[in-house]
């Protein structure tokens, strides 16, 4: 069995993972004791991919979190899958990061690094042959961002040959911390060690989605109504991992489909059906509309919009019982309509699978991986929200009192800059706007078929 460990980082990576297992442990029937209710079902034949079965028949989650205060780490032992957990594999500082990345990098960081090393060490000799780590954080922050750099870097040292796929939450255009922009700039250099996925979510985006739905026309979408989303796309995204299937059955698949070149690795998601998911109706949506709505650059869970780039790469996982004739239709039709925004020199770019098992709150759902050079357009903004404060050295003292010496921040530039420059090369066609024509023909196939 091809195991996947997760590590969650500070308290968004937290937050993300507790909500992600409450998630999984649902589907898979897990109780919050760890054990299986239920009989023997194919929900149960990838199991150990996430979870260690114990000598008493106890399912653990292969899970480590990890904070540099203990709050954050307090509240996860105290929620209700708190003791599904290993309690060794909740490791925390005492001082915190400040919001500083040096601070999660150097100086905090590095004294619990080796803590932390020693937990996954652990996970790794538990497992038969792991395929690789998942890892939950945030940018924003010294801990998520600059622990999770640390963490990721020794990881690409220890277990070269692994894979890192890795759920970064990007923060909003309006910085809620003025040197946000410090944080995040590193991550582009450290990211590229190894072989990783980066998978791009924004609190932004997220609370937008909720937004349209009309369970929230008096109340603002929460931060565990923004982590239940994103539980449920991750879901989406490893279901291909948990359940049998042949479509990017592991990681090294998954990476192979929708990472061409090493510097370009970053990705967005859409999921859908987002009405029911906030609204928690049981209508049981079409396949056209699936295909729509995580089509919709409205559905993206990263503040761009997808119509002015190019899609790279991309990969549909629909979940619940569906006709994979009429999947192939679909992705065949919406494909044909955004013909123009697909990069030409990569044939058959666009993939799909289908689960048969159903998510836990609805019947039907789609989660779609998507590699776009819209990508770039968050990038672009924040290189010039670093170069304005960078310029003038501002908060720069702050840094180099923890260790960091300035030229690295000029490395980092150089790093992101030349991100920005792999996706803007890839570009071979001047105007991605859908074609009328075709887009007409795509809405008359689906008139046809009652959508």
């Amino acid at each position: 069995m091809r195991e996947i460990i997760t590590i969650h980082v500070g308290q968004c990576g937290n937050r993300i993972g507790q909500n992600f297992w409450e998630h999984i442990s649902q589907e898979h029937n897990i109780s919050p004791d760890g054990t299986h209710q239920g009989e023997y079902d194919p929900k149960l034949e990838k199991l150990d991919v996430y979870f260690d079965e114990s000598f008493k028949s106890r399912h653990i989650p292969r899970a480590v979190f990890v904070d540099l205060e203990p709050i954050p780490i307090e509240s996860v032992q105290a929620s209700k899958l708190g003791r599904i957990f290993r309690p060794e594999n909740f490791v925390s500082g005492k001082n915190g990061a400040s919001n500083l990345w040096a601070k999660g990098f150097y100086t905090e960081g590095a004294g619990i690094i080796d803590t932390i090393m020693d937990s996954v060490r652990q996970e790794v000799e538990r497992a038969d042959d792991i395929q690789g780590f998942q890892i939950s954080h945030g940018l924003a922050g010294g801990t998520g961002c600059g622990l999770g750099c640390l963490i990721m870097d020794k990881l690409a040292e220890e277990y070269c040959t692994k894979i890192q796929q890795i759920f970064s939450v990007f923060p909003s255009r309006v910085c809620a911390n003025v040197i946000e922009p410090y944080n995040v700039i590193p991550f582009f250099q450290r990211s590229m060690n190894g072989e990783a996925s980066i998978q791009f979510l924004d609190n932004e985006a997220l609370e937008k989605l909720c937004l349209r739905s009309p369970k929230y026309t008096t109340t603002r979408p929460t931060y565990q109504d923004m982590n239940q989303l994103i539980a449920s796309a991750m879901s989406g995204m490893t279901c291909s991992f948990r359940y049998p299937g042949q479509l990017n059955s592991n990681m090294l698949k998954y990476l192979t489909n929708i990472v061409p070149f090493p510097r370009m690795r970053f990705l967005m998601c859409s999921y859908a059906p987002i009405s029911f998911q906030a609204v928690g109706e049981h209508k049981t949506p079409t396949v056209g509309n699936l295909v729509k709505e995580v089509f919709d650059p409205r559905n993206v869970m990263c503040n761009v919009d997808t119509r002015q780039g190019h899609f790279i790469a991309g990969a549909v996982s629909f979940r619940g019982v569906m006709s994979s004739s009429e999947v192939e239709d679909e992705m065949h039709a919406i494909r044909n309509a955004h013909s123009r925004n697909f990069l030409e020199w990569i044939p058959d770019s666009l993939k799909s699978s289908i689960c048969n098992v159903p998510p836990k709150r609805v019947e039907r759902d789609a989660t779609f991986m998507i590699h776009s050079t819209a990508i770039s357009e968050i990038f672009k903004r924040l290189k010039g929200q670093f170069l304005l404060m960078f310029k003038r050295k501002a908060f720069l003292h702050w840094y180099t009192s923890e260790g960091m010496d300035e030229m690295e921040f000029t490395e980092f530039e150089w790093a992101l800059a030349d991100s920005i420059n792999e996706y803007d090369a890839s570009w071979l066609i001047d105007s991605p706007v859908v074609d009328e024509e075709v887009w007409e023909e795509y809405e008359d196939f689906e008139n046809a078929n009652g959508e």
